[in-house]
């Protein structure tokens, strides 16, 4: 089984940034996306969609960063009839997963051709090398995440997570 990483494309135009996932979107992948969605929110950017046309699959851990996301963008200061994060094209496995998870409901979801602003243009992204560290905290908070949005995820995660959190303090080199 491939662990590579799945392959981002960035689109932005005024307040709008696209995202494309290519491949299959793991906890390698979720640092750098959690990166670039924070960078570009920070920036100003009210409109995000996720085109996930050619992404094959989402680990929980990408899972629970995109829900984290979602939760964040869909806090009680946004209007409802404005979503700020859309998925384009998801699959049917990744609505799926996402329905399983209780998450759908932080999305819109839409199919068809991704409708450019005129004035789009490509930011240059390219991957960060994480530490083992990072990214077993990233995996944590994810799934943390996860469970805190929807308490049935408890029995699916809590075991996942305690392994994360001793892996994580034996990493920082605090053994009890």
């Amino acid at each position: 089984m491939s662990t590579s990483s799945a392959k981002m494309l960035i689109l932005t135009g005024k307040e709008f940034a696209c995202i494309r996932v290519i491949g299959r979107a793991t906890f390698t992948t979720s640092i750098g996306f959690r990166t670039v969605v924070n960078e570009l929110h920070q920036r100003g950017y009210a409109w995000f969609v996720l085109e996930l046309s050619e992404c094959s699959l989402m680990d929980s851990t990408f899972l629970g960063v995109l829900a984290g996301f979602g939760l964040n963008m869909s806090g009680p200061h946004k209007s409802a009839e404005a979503p700020v994060l859309e998925l384009l094209n998801p699959s049917s496995r990744i609505t799926e997963l996402l329905e399983n998870l209780g998450v759908l409901h932080l999305f819109k979801l839409a199919d068809g051709p991704l409708a450019l602003p005129a004035d789009a243009q490509t930011v240059a992204h390219v991957p960060a090398e994480s530490t083992r560290e990072e990214i077993t905290r990233a995996c944590l908070e994810a799934h943390q995440t996860l469970m805190d949005i929807n308490p049935s995820n408890v029995a699916r995660f809590k075991d996942v997570a305690q392994f994360l959190a001793e892996d994580l303090k034996r990493l920082k080199g605090g053994r009890q």
